[in-house]
């Protein structure tokens, strides 16, 4: 059977982390952060990052793990964050994965690989050369003649799967659709308790979507911005591009006021939460808890044990 492990999921600013510092005390458990951004060393402002304070003495694992400069895949996270996993069930702790970052959560769940292919390698260089030369729309035809299930599932705007798409079937011989049908029938790797926290009403996650920028902003996101390109931080690095440190890059190099890189980043964390719930509203075993207007943690801790307990999780 596989080992039993518990996933906090649910959009920006919902409360995973709280949550999931409560369930390592009730459980004796040990957080694994999947978040695609706090994995960076010196992020912590513009990620929201747990504070030791926010830990209580919580072991936390897989946070300021990667310099800024690396560009970090679902691949690659699954690759360092399993061992890690596996580490701590066989010490006899509960591994309990937090984040909002749907697509790494399921690359550690599921445990079925990815197709091959080299995402810098020649063949992807020379399709983001014709995509810069000639437009998505070739390049689409070209993947609806190898893989007319994946052409018509992708929408013409998703370039990067397009040309990931198009890589797999280029390196490997192999489609991506067909690699895709053979993952599913595989058994997951861990056996997942999929605890889901969001609002019900959309405007109360929006108000503390734009209390949670402020803070950042009164804690110093600027300066966080400012020592990142101190350490020698290409502008154009991954790292930069997340959500808060490209506005925020932008009043640095005098494109923006700091009034407006705020509105902005609080209308791109709202559309990211958006986008967070679709993917996650897909998993159908997600047991999901409904704020009201506040939060009400003793409340999410109640409901979350009894979910686990009836699981089988002790």
């Amino acid at each position: 059977m596989a080992p039993k492990i518990v996933c906090v999921v649910g959009p920006t600013a919902c409360g995973k982390t709280t949550l999931g510092v409560l369930l390592a005390k009730r459980f004796r458990g040990e957080v694994v952060s999947a978040d695609s951004m706090q994995i960076y060393q010196g992020m912590t402002v513009g990620t929201a990052a747990p504070t030791e304070a926010e830990m209580d003495g919580v072991p936390h694992h897989m946070i300021a793990v990667a310099d800024p400069a690396e560009q970090w895949s679902a691949a690659r996270y699954a690759q360092e964050a399993v061992p890690v996993i596996d580490d701590i069930l066989a010490r006899g702790k509960l591994p309990i994965l937090v984040g909002g970052t749907g697509l790494w959560i399921d690359a550690v769940v599921k445990g079925h690989g990815f197709a091959a292919g080299q995402a810098g390698g020649n063949v992807r260089k020379e399709l983001e050369a014709r995509l810069a030369a000639e437009g998505i729309a070739p390049l689409l035809e070209e993947l609806r003649q190898v893989d007319p299930a994946a052409a018509e599932r992708l929408h013409p705007a998703d370039e990067k799967r397009i040309l990931r798409a198009l890589e797999v079937f280029r390196e490997t011989g192999r489609t991506i659709t067909a690699h895709n049908e053979e993952t599913k029938a595989l058994p997951p790797r861990y056996d997942a308790v999929w605890i889901g926290l969001q609002f019900a009403d959309r405007e109360d996650m929006k108000r503390l979507i734009d209390r949670r920028v402020d803070r950042m902003a009164e804690e110093g996101l600027l300066d966080e911005v400012r020592a990142l390109l101190a350490r020698g931080l290409p502008r154009n690095a991954t790292a930069l591009q997340a959500i808060g440190y490209k506005e925020f890059l932008a009043v640095l190099e005098g494109t923006e006021t700091e009034a407006e890189a705020l509105a902005e980043v609080k209308l791109r964390s709202r559309q990211y939460a958006k986008r967070q719930l679709t993917w996650l509203r897909r998993n159908p075993d997600i047991h999901w808890i409904f704020w009201e207007k506040d939060r009400d943690f003793a409340r999410a801790l109640q409901v979350s044990t009894e979910i686990l307990s009836a699981e089988g999780v002790s």
